[in-house]
């Protein structure tokens, strides 16, 4: 072979590596924006789905934050109102049994006062029959 005809090979060899790297490059661009198409609308979906999540991750955590100091609050203020609730239950316990005992105690003086006065009336009835006894016994 002729060295014009090798060079000529090596010009079509190098012509064919052109054509196969330009054929590459339309094929990367090609597929580039094949995959792109594909994937960024999803992507762009994710991205947005993944704000809206850690907002709402960040909100919950604000609220959880929030319920916990009024759960404590509550927790605080229920046990003062239990501890109040008790307090008034003993004191009004404490009060009917206060005067439940001073009722029974006038209720006793003024019976013993009356069963004293009834006494005094059977004694003048006992007095009266022994003198009607001595008055018919006497005639």
């Amino acid at each position: 072979m002729s060295e014009e005809n090798i060079r000529g090979q090596i010009s079509a060899k190098e012509d064919e590596i052109t054509r196969i790297e330009e054929e590459a490059s339309k094929k990367e661009a090609s597929a580039e924006s094949e995959v792109e198409a594909e994937y960024n609308p999803k992507i762009q979906e994710t991205e947005t789905k993944l704000k809206e999540e850690e907002g709402l991750r960040d909100e919950a955590i604000e609220k959880a934050a929030e319920w916990k100091v009024k759960m404590q609050e509550k927790k605080a203020s229920a046990k003062l109102a239990s501890k109040t609730l008790n307090t008034l239950k003993s004191d009004k316990e404490k009060a009917l049994n206060g005067k439940l005992k001073e009722i029974e105690g006038e209720k006793k003086t003024k019976v013993k006062e009356i069963q004293g006065e009834i006494k005094v009336l059977q004694k003048q009835i006992a007095a009266i029959e022994k003198a009607k006894a001595r008055e018919a016994a006497g005639q």
